[in-house]
Protein backbone atom coordinates (compact mmCIF):
# COMPACT_ATOMS: atom_id res chain seq x y z
CA UNK A 1 0.00 0.00 0.00
CA UNK A 2 1.45 3.23 -1.03
CA UNK A 3 2.14 5.51 1.93
CA UNK A 4 0.30 9.25 1.76
CA UNK A 5 1.48 12.39 3.15
CA UNK A 6 -1.31 14.59 4.17
CA UNK A 7 -0.72 17.93 2.82
CA UNK A 8 -4.36 18.80 2.13
CA UNK A 9 -4.51 22.82 2.17
CA UNK A 10 -6.59 23.94 5.35
CA UNK A 11 -10.15 25.57 5.76
CA UNK A 12 -9.22 29.44 5.72
CA UNK A 13 -4.94 29.02 5.77
CA UNK A 14 -5.35 32.70 5.06
CA UNK A 15 -7.52 33.78 7.63
CA UNK A 16 -5.90 35.85 9.89
CA UNK A 17 -6.17 35.61 13.32
CA UNK A 18 -4.77 39.09 13.69
CA UNK A 19 -8.35 40.37 12.02
CA UNK A 20 -11.00 38.54 14.22
CA UNK A 21 -12.94 40.17 15.66
CA UNK A 22 -13.41 37.80 18.96
CA UNK A 23 -11.84 38.02 22.25
CA UNK A 24 -11.42 34.39 22.67
CA UNK A 25 -9.32 34.17 19.59
CA UNK A 26 -7.42 37.41 19.69
CA UNK A 27 -6.47 35.45 22.91
CA UNK A 28 -5.26 32.73 20.52
CA UNK A 29 -3.56 35.11 18.65
CA UNK A 30 -1.37 36.03 21.69
CA UNK A 31 -0.49 32.81 22.98
CA UNK A 32 0.78 32.14 19.27
CA UNK A 33 2.67 34.55 19.38
CA UNK A 34 4.17 34.21 22.63
CA UNK A 35 4.67 30.30 22.07
CA UNK A 36 5.97 30.16 18.70
CA UNK A 37 9.70 31.45 19.37
CA UNK A 38 10.96 29.12 21.75
CA UNK A 39 10.90 25.06 21.29
CA UNK A 40 8.14 24.54 23.78
CA UNK A 41 5.94 21.48 22.18
CA UNK A 42 1.98 22.81 22.09
CA UNK A 43 -0.49 20.79 22.32
CA UNK A 44 -4.08 22.28 20.27
CA UNK A 45 -7.98 21.23 21.75
CA UNK A 46 -10.45 21.96 19.95
CA UNK A 47 -13.80 20.39 17.86
CA UNK A 48 -13.51 19.35 14.45
CA UNK A 49 -13.05 22.26 11.78
CA UNK A 50 -12.15 24.84 14.46
CA UNK A 51 -8.46 25.56 13.00
CA UNK A 52 -6.45 23.50 14.56
CA UNK A 53 -3.91 23.14 11.55
CA UNK A 54 -3.99 26.98 10.48
CA UNK A 55 -2.86 27.22 14.67
CA UNK A 56 -0.34 24.55 13.58
CA UNK A 57 1.28 26.38 11.00
CA UNK A 58 0.85 30.34 12.58
CA UNK A 59 3.17 28.36 15.24
CA UNK A 60 5.65 27.34 12.46
CA UNK A 61 5.63 30.39 10.51
CA UNK A 62 6.24 32.84 13.61
CA UNK A 63 8.96 30.59 14.62
CA UNK A 64 12.80 30.38 13.82
CA UNK A 65 12.54 26.99 11.67
CA UNK A 66 10.03 28.83 9.44
CA UNK A 67 12.29 28.10 6.25
CA UNK A 68 12.08 24.37 7.20
CA UNK A 69 9.51 22.04 6.40
CA UNK A 70 5.95 21.76 8.06
CA UNK A 71 4.48 18.44 7.60
CA UNK A 72 1.13 17.49 9.31
CA UNK A 73 -0.08 14.09 9.94
CA UNK A 74 -3.44 12.76 10.67
CA UNK A 75 -2.50 9.91 13.27
CA UNK A 76 -6.12 8.70 12.57
CA UNK A 77 -5.86 8.09 8.92
CA UNK A 78 -3.59 5.36 9.11
CA UNK A 79 -3.91 1.69 9.66
CA UNK A 80 -1.54 0.19 12.87
CA UNK A 81 0.38 -1.16 11.28
CA UNK A 82 1.18 1.14 8.95
CA UNK A 83 1.21 4.63 10.95
CA UNK A 84 4.72 3.27 12.37
CA UNK A 85 6.28 3.23 9.11
CA UNK A 86 4.70 6.91 8.26
CA UNK A 87 5.92 8.40 11.25
CA UNK A 88 9.80 6.62 11.81
CA UNK A 89 10.70 5.56 7.85
CA UNK A 90 11.63 1.90 7.10
CA UNK A 91 14.49 0.26 5.04
CA UNK A 92 13.56 -2.08 2.39
CA UNK A 93 12.60 -5.43 2.71
CA UNK A 94 11.91 -5.05 6.83
CA UNK A 95 8.30 -5.83 5.84
CA UNK A 96 5.94 -7.43 3.68
CA UNK A 97 5.55 -4.55 0.01
CA UNK A 98 9.14 -2.90 1.44
CA UNK A 99 10.07 -2.88 -1.84
CA UNK A 100 12.25 0.43 -0.76
CA UNK A 101 13.79 2.48 1.77
CA UNK A 102 11.14 4.90 2.94
CA UNK A 103 11.97 8.31 5.05
CA UNK A 104 9.17 8.62 7.90
CA UNK A 105 7.75 12.42 8.62
CA UNK A 106 10.60 13.10 11.30
CA UNK A 107 13.17 12.39 8.73
CA UNK A 108 11.16 14.60 6.05
CA UNK A 109 10.39 17.25 8.57
CA UNK A 110 13.86 17.54 9.98
CA UNK A 111 14.80 21.20 11.42
CA UNK A 112 11.16 22.00 11.04
CA UNK A 113 7.65 21.62 12.24
CA UNK A 114 5.52 18.06 12.35
CA UNK A 115 1.76 18.53 13.71
CA UNK A 116 0.48 15.45 15.02
CA UNK A 117 -3.38 15.85 14.12
CA UNK A 118 -5.32 13.43 16.34
CA UNK A 119 -3.09 12.06 18.23
CA UNK A 120 -5.33 10.33 20.98
CA UNK A 121 -6.20 7.82 17.69
CA UNK A 122 -2.20 6.50 17.74
CA UNK A 123 -2.09 3.37 18.73
CA UNK A 124 -1.16 2.45 22.69
CA UNK A 125 2.29 0.60 21.46
CA UNK A 126 3.25 3.29 19.34
CA UNK A 127 2.84 5.86 22.05
CA UNK A 128 5.32 3.80 23.89
CA UNK A 129 7.54 4.35 21.52
CA UNK A 130 7.04 8.35 20.03
CA UNK A 131 7.35 8.73 23.77
CA UNK A 132 11.06 7.33 23.79
CA UNK A 133 11.88 9.88 20.56
CA UNK A 134 10.30 13.39 22.69
CA UNK A 135 12.68 12.05 25.70
CA UNK A 136 15.65 10.39 23.41
CA UNK A 137 15.10 13.21 20.74
CA UNK A 138 15.97 10.47 18.69
CA UNK A 139 14.07 7.44 16.49
CA UNK A 140 14.64 3.99 14.84
CA UNK A 141 13.34 3.29 11.32
CA UNK A 142 10.98 0.02 11.15
CA UNK A 143 14.08 -2.58 10.40
CA UNK A 144 17.09 -0.61 11.56
CA UNK A 145 19.31 -0.93 14.38
CA UNK A 146 20.69 2.27 13.99
CA UNK A 147 19.12 5.34 15.26
CA UNK A 148 19.03 8.74 13.69
CA UNK A 149 18.81 12.11 15.25
CA UNK A 150 14.82 14.09 16.03
CA UNK A 151 15.45 17.72 15.01
CA UNK A 152 11.73 18.41 14.93
CA UNK A 153 9.15 21.11 16.85
CA UNK A 154 6.27 18.66 18.13
CA UNK A 155 2.68 20.46 17.62
CA UNK A 156 0.20 17.77 18.30
CA UNK A 157 -3.92 18.38 18.42
CA UNK A 158 -7.39 16.70 19.56
CA UNK A 159 -10.76 17.21 18.95
CA UNK A 160 -11.60 15.02 22.40
CA UNK A 161 -11.39 15.52 26.07
CA UNK A 162 -7.52 14.22 26.24
CA UNK A 163 -7.87 13.32 30.17
CA UNK A 164 -11.07 10.89 29.18
CA UNK A 165 -9.02 9.34 26.58
CA UNK A 166 -6.29 8.37 29.47
CA UNK A 167 -8.69 7.63 32.20
CA UNK A 168 -9.72 4.82 29.35
CA UNK A 169 -6.93 3.76 28.65
CA UNK A 170 -6.14 5.01 24.81
CA UNK A 171 -3.99 7.78 25.43
CA UNK A 172 -0.47 7.18 28.28
CA UNK A 173 -0.63 9.74 30.69
CA UNK A 174 3.10 10.27 30.44
CA UNK A 175 3.04 10.79 26.83
CA UNK A 176 0.31 13.78 27.42
CA UNK A 177 2.42 15.52 30.27
CA UNK A 178 5.12 15.49 27.14
CA UNK A 179 2.96 17.02 25.12
CA UNK A 180 0.90 19.61 26.85
CA UNK A 181 3.80 21.74 27.65
CA UNK A 182 1.88 24.88 26.23
CA UNK A 183 -1.65 24.42 25.52
CA UNK A 184 -4.03 26.24 23.28
CA UNK A 185 -7.71 25.97 23.33
CA UNK A 186 -9.50 26.97 20.11
CA UNK A 187 -13.35 27.88 21.09
CA UNK A 188 -16.15 26.09 18.25
CA UNK A 189 -17.54 28.77 16.05
CA UNK A 190 -20.54 29.02 17.88
CA UNK A 191 -18.68 30.75 20.71
CA UNK A 192 -17.30 33.40 18.28
CA UNK A 193 -20.08 34.97 16.40
CA UNK A 194 -18.50 38.09 15.72
CA UNK A 195 -15.91 36.32 13.30
CA UNK A 196 -18.66 34.64 11.62
CA UNK A 197 -19.19 37.55 8.83
CA UNK A 198 -15.69 38.14 8.46
CA UNK A 199 -14.78 34.07 7.80
CA UNK A 200 -17.57 34.01 5.27
CA UNK A 201 -16.79 37.58 3.19
CA UNK A 202 -13.09 36.25 3.53
CA UNK A 203 -14.19 32.19 2.22
CA UNK A 204 -16.11 33.94 -0.45
CA UNK A 205 -13.35 36.42 -1.50
CA UNK A 206 -10.99 33.37 -2.17
CA UNK A 207 -13.73 31.82 -4.51
CA UNK A 208 -14.20 35.01 -6.30
CA UNK A 209 -10.51 35.52 -6.69
CA UNK A 210 -10.13 31.73 -7.95
CA UNK A 211 -12.78 32.75 -10.31
CA UNK A 212 -12.91 36.33 -11.16
CA UNK A 213 -15.88 36.62 -10.04
CA UNK A 214 -17.58 39.59 -7.85
CA UNK A 215 -20.21 37.77 -6.04
CA UNK A 216 -21.25 39.62 -2.94
CA UNK A 217 -23.53 38.47 0.44
CA UNK A 218 -27.07 39.86 0.68
CA UNK A 219 -27.45 41.48 4.62
CA UNK A 220 -30.40 38.77 5.38
CA UNK A 221 -28.02 36.42 3.98
CA UNK A 222 -25.17 37.05 6.37
CA UNK A 223 -27.47 37.16 8.99
CA UNK A 224 -28.90 33.52 8.54
CA UNK A 225 -24.76 32.97 8.82
CA UNK A 226 -24.85 34.42 11.94
CA UNK A 227 -27.70 32.54 13.86
CA UNK A 228 -26.73 29.23 12.74
CA UNK A 229 -24.87 26.90 15.59
CA UNK A 230 -22.32 25.40 13.06
CA UNK A 231 -21.25 22.39 14.45
CA UNK A 232 -19.01 21.49 12.01
CA UNK A 233 -17.21 24.57 12.34
CA UNK A 234 -14.60 26.53 9.91
CA UNK A 235 -15.33 23.59 7.91
CA UNK A 236 -18.76 23.17 7.70
CA UNK A 237 -19.16 27.51 7.23
CA UNK A 238 -16.69 27.49 3.83
CA UNK A 239 -19.26 24.12 2.22
CA UNK A 240 -22.16 26.46 2.85
CA UNK A 241 -20.29 29.55 1.24
CA UNK A 242 -19.01 27.39 -1.30
CA UNK A 243 -22.50 25.82 -2.37
CA UNK A 244 -24.07 29.31 -2.11
CA UNK A 245 -21.44 30.70 -4.39
CA UNK A 246 -22.40 28.33 -6.83
CA UNK A 247 -26.06 29.11 -6.81
CA UNK A 248 -25.65 32.56 -6.76
CA UNK A 249 -25.68 34.92 -10.18
CA UNK A 250 -24.34 38.27 -9.08
CA UNK A 251 -25.95 38.25 -5.45
CA UNK A 252 -26.21 35.45 -2.65
CA UNK A 253 -29.69 35.75 -0.73
CA UNK A 254 -31.31 33.64 1.87
CA UNK A 255 -32.49 31.63 -0.90
CA UNK A 256 -28.79 30.69 -1.91
CA UNK A 257 -28.05 29.21 1.12
CA UNK A 258 -28.38 25.73 1.60
CA UNK A 259 -31.37 24.66 3.81
CA UNK A 260 -29.73 22.75 6.74
CA UNK A 261 -28.37 25.96 7.75
CA UNK A 262 -31.26 27.97 7.02
CA UNK A 263 -33.60 25.55 8.95
CA UNK A 264 -31.13 23.56 11.42
CA UNK A 265 -31.39 20.29 12.73
CA UNK A 266 -31.85 21.02 16.74
CA UNK A 267 -29.82 19.49 19.17
CA UNK A 268 -30.04 21.20 22.11
CA UNK A 269 -30.60 19.35 24.84
CA UNK A 270 -33.57 20.73 26.21
CA UNK A 271 -35.45 21.74 23.03
CA UNK A 272 -34.28 19.10 20.35
CA UNK A 273 -34.65 15.55 19.79
CA UNK A 274 -34.28 12.94 22.88
CA UNK A 275 -33.53 9.57 23.00
CA UNK A 276 -34.54 7.07 25.98
CA UNK A 277 -32.82 5.04 27.73
CA UNK A 278 -33.80 2.02 29.61
CA UNK A 279 -32.08 2.50 33.84
CA UNK A 280 -29.90 -0.68 33.53
CA UNK A 281 -28.81 -0.54 30.48
CA UNK A 282 -24.87 -0.72 29.95
CA UNK A 283 -22.92 2.54 28.77
CA UNK A 284 -22.36 0.39 25.77
CA UNK A 285 -25.94 0.32 24.92
CA UNK A 286 -26.20 3.96 25.91
CA UNK A 287 -23.58 4.77 23.67
CA UNK A 288 -25.07 2.82 20.51
CA UNK A 289 -28.52 4.02 21.07
CA UNK A 290 -27.36 7.70 20.84
CA UNK A 291 -25.68 7.08 17.98
CA UNK A 292 -28.21 5.56 15.87
CA UNK A 293 -30.14 8.08 17.09
CA UNK A 294 -28.07 10.92 15.85
CA UNK A 295 -27.28 9.49 12.51
CA UNK A 296 -31.60 9.66 12.16
CA UNK A 297 -32.05 12.47 12.74
CA UNK A 298 -28.11 13.77 10.46
CA UNK A 299 -30.38 11.53 7.46
CA UNK A 300 -26.58 9.34 7.45
CA UNK A 301 -24.66 11.99 7.45
CA UNK A 302 -21.88 10.70 9.20
CA UNK A 303 -20.28 13.89 9.41
CA UNK A 304 -22.51 16.21 10.76
CA UNK A 305 -23.10 13.14 13.11
CA UNK A 306 -19.56 13.01 14.13
CA UNK A 307 -19.47 16.64 14.92
CA UNK A 308 -22.75 16.36 17.03
CA UNK A 309 -21.54 13.67 18.90
CA UNK A 310 -18.28 15.03 19.54
CA UNK A 311 -16.27 12.31 18.31
CA UNK A 312 -13.83 12.20 15.17
CA UNK A 313 -15.02 10.47 11.83
CA UNK A 314 -12.41 7.10 12.83
CA UNK A 315 -14.53 6.68 16.03
CA UNK A 316 -17.55 7.34 14.61
CA UNK A 317 -16.55 4.32 11.54
CA UNK A 318 -14.83 1.90 14.32
CA UNK A 319 -18.33 2.00 16.25
CA UNK A 320 -20.75 1.11 13.10
CA UNK A 321 -18.02 -1.71 12.32
CA UNK A 322 -18.33 -2.87 15.66
CA UNK A 323 -21.75 -2.88 15.55
CA UNK A 324 -22.13 -4.37 12.35
CA UNK A 325 -19.98 -7.03 13.61
CA UNK A 326 -22.32 -7.92 16.80
CA UNK A 327 -25.41 -8.15 14.21
CA UNK A 328 -23.25 -10.89 11.72
CA UNK A 329 -22.80 -12.98 15.24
Amino acid sequence: MKLVELKARPVGAEFSLASSASLRMQQVAAQVRRVAPTTANVFIRGESGTGKEIIAQAIHKLSHRCDRPFIAVNCGAFSPHLIESELFGHEKGSFTGAIREHKGVFERACGGTLFLDEITEMPVDLQVKLLRVLETRRFNRVGSDGDTAADVRIVAATNCCPESKVKDGDLRADLLYRLQVFTIALPPLRERKEDIRILARQFLRELNDQDGRKIDFSEKALRILENHSWPGNLRELKNAVQRAYIMADRLITADEIPEDVVHPLETAINDGPSVTVMIGSSVAEAEKTLIFATLQECRGKKERAANILGVSMKTLYNRLKQYEHLNDV
